[in-house]
């Protein structure tokens, strides 16, 4: 995984409550066993017409909201417990995704994949959508390291919680198997000490 520190971007409104696991990236898209090419189809259903032709109408496929954050509303990533749905807000550039409410399946499956799923207030979710939707151009700043996103345009911040385990994989671009190697020596002492 890369390594996640601070991250400043534009980003996408996406204002919808309980957008599920089959929302994110539908059942019949998940035949792969690699990370690579589900971003093409991250919320296809709603992308596309049934006639397979683009809907205009749908956040993503308006040119004028770009950024590596999503937005989205209360209850994100609820549903079956799909690993490809991080795999497919990943590849499709996203790296942080903010809510009011996460499911913890999703939760656990975005941060072991790089995607940073930052739990706000409600009220602070209104103010990003309401300033995003205001101003396409909002800036929001995320910093790991001290657990804060701010809103650059309003400049109101709010802290978040993060595993910490998880915060150091993050920070570090480690997966569970690059932590464990990391600690490499203090577990062969400790072995040796045993022997």
């Amino acid at each position: 995984m890369d390594k996640f520190t601070k991250l400043t971007s534009t980003a996408i409104p996406l204002p919808i409550e309980n957008v599920d696991t089959d929302q994110i990236i539908p059942a019949r898209f998940l035949k792969a066993t690699s990370r690579v090419g589900f971003g093409e189809n991250l919320f296809r259903d709603w992308r596309y017409n049934k006639d397979g032709s683009i809907n205009e109408k749908f956040i993503l496929n308006n040119d004028t909201y770009r950024g590596s954050i999503l937005v989205a509303g209360n209850n994100f990533g609820c549903g079956s417990s799909r690993e490809h749905a991080a795999w497919a807000l990943d590849d499709y550039g996203f790296k942080v995704v903010v809510s009011s409410f996460f499911a913890d399946i999703f939760k656990g499956n975005a941060l072991n994949n790089g995607v940073l799923p930052i739990q706000v207030t409600p009220a602070y979710l209104k103010e990003l959508l309401d300033t995003i939707k205001a101003d396409p151009k909002t800036q929001i700043e995320v910093d790991l390291e001290n657990e804060k996103i701010t809103n650059l345009t309003s400049n109101s911040s709010l802290q978040f919680e993060i595993n910490p385990y998880k915060k150091t994989c993050l920070l570090n671009g480690y997966d569970d198997i690059d932590f464990l190697i990391s600690h490499r020596a203090a577990i062969e002492k400790f072995e040796n000490s045993n022997a």
